[in-house]
């Protein structure tokens, strides 16, 4: 997917000043009144990289686990009947996401050459597997089971060897089946066991550890922000963290936050009110108007073609070339042809 990122011309002169010395409190109107860093506003194009397990069985969408175990939809429970052994589980996914053909240097030199300024990695989807060693998801995560290798890591690393690129990290705050986020939620979240334990220490290792310059919030669970702390969090982020000069949130940190609070507002996916707004705002959306992640069984209507892409992009405000797109990759990572093909038609 890619990201188109637009501002009014009068609050971009506002984002340039920035304010090095402010010391932010945990509240939303001391949080919200801290400009976005003048990088973002130059950068008008990003990547987005969905991959996790759910790129094994790479059927349907990134909600396979949901959609199969929690929904029982009869299209992902047939496919799990007529493809795999009555006691497969989620989990015995893993061990097949093995990315042997990854190569980080390939992927971070295509996204350069498609005039991305950003590039976002989910480091943990809802799904709850990491793609670092995390210390906070013991035997679920790409070091541990899978790949056994830190893909965070690999992409930082490629990323930073592109003057042009910033680094961006995706983090789901919520998880669909861990036992303390349901034992939280069973409370109406008047506990908090799950963030403490598991959500918010996650969020300081990937700051510390990759120091991304976009942190890329998401899944609340219809939590409330005051139970995810996540004014407290972006406070010490603001603040303290190795990257409060740099940094850009978006506005996915609780119930009710969307579209009202954080750096730049994302409101819905694929959001295109089509006429500026007061405060910047982000297009997140993908060239497969089906899914976020790979999908095996998607067909080529289910693309966006290039001339479809650039009536949508068109169709912005203050829209400016060179512009990006979706970069998808399987369990093992062979970058498709097709997916190629349209980054690099689509660069400058």
């Amino acid at each position: 997917m890619f990201f188109i990122n637009l501002s009014l011309l009068a609050a971009a002169v506002v984002f340039l000043v920035g304010c090095g010395s402010c010391q932010y409190q945990p509240t939303w109107e001391s949080l919200d009144s801290r400009p976005l860093p003048a990088w973002f506003d130059q950068a008008k194009f990003g990547i987005f990289v969905h991959w996790g397990v759910f790129s094994v069985p790479s059927f349907g969408s990134e909600w396979f686990w949901w959609h199969w175990q929690k929904q029982q939809w009869k299209p992902y429970v047939d496919f799990m009947k007529n493809n795999y052994p009555p006691n497969f589980q989620y989990q015995d996914f893993a061990p097949e996401f093995t990315a042997e053909f990854f190569d980080a240097k390939k992927w971070a030199d295509i996204f350069a050459a498609s005039g991305a300024k950003y590039v976002v990695l989910t480091t943990k989807h809802h799904e709850g597997y990491t793609l670092w060693g995390s210390n906070y998801s013991w035997n679920w995560n790409a070091v541990d089971v899978g790949p056994k290798r830190d893909l965070v890591k690999e992409i930082a690393s490629a990323v930073r060897g592109h003057k042009d690129l910033r680094l961006g990290l995706y983090h789901s705050l919520f998880e669909w089946f861990h036992p303390l986020f349901l034992e939280d939620a069973a409370n109406n979240f008047t506990t908090n066991k799950f963030p403490l334990a598991k959500s918010l220490p996650e969020l300081y290792e990937i700051v510390n550890q990759y120091q991304p310059e976009v942190l890329w919030s998401d899944g609340d669970g219809n939590a409330p922000e005051s139970y995810w702390n996540s004014t407290g969090f972006l406070a010490w982020l603001y603040n303290d963290s190795p990257v409060r000069k740099t940094v850009v949130t978006n506005d996915r940190w609780g119930s009710g936050c969307i579209c009202k609070h954080g750096g730049y507002y994302t409101c819905t996916d694929r959001y295109n009110p089509g006429h500026l707004l007061k405060h910047k705002w982000e297009n997140c959306m993908t060239i497969d108007q089906k899914s976020w992640g790979y999908r095996r069984n998607a067909d080529l209507k289910d693309y966006l073609t290039i001339e479809q892409l650039v009536q949508v992009l068109s169709s912005l405000p203050l829209f400016e070339y060179p512009f990006t797109c979706l970069f998808t990759a399987s369990h093992m990572s062979f970058q498709g042809e097709f997916n190629r093909l349209l980054v690099l038609r689509l660069g400058p």
